[in-house]
């Protein structure tokens, strides 16, 4: 599973990727979490509001930082 952080550096994005990797510890198993920084990047996916979190290329959420329990979900789900 790839996980991907959207965001420019900004202290939210930083928080959503301690989350993320949080979430990514305790599920377990292979995955890479990665963050995106460039904004061309960051406009393939169509998102206005950062931090996003994409998953294996599909949005699943932005403008907001998740909780653990949200970011598992959206992994199982």
């Amino acid at each position: 599973m790839k996980l991907e952080i959207l965001g420019t550096g900004c202290k939210k994005c930083n928080d959503l990727e301690v989350v993320v990797k949080q979430a990514v510890a305790i599920i377990g198993g292979f995955h890479s979490v990665e963050k995106v920084e460039d904004i061309m990047k960051i406009m393939e996916y169509s998102v206005m509001s950062t931090p996003a979190l994409v998953i294996d290329g599909n949005v699943k959420s932005s403008g907001k930082i998740l909780s653990v329990d949200e970011v598992l979900e959206f992994m199982q789900n």
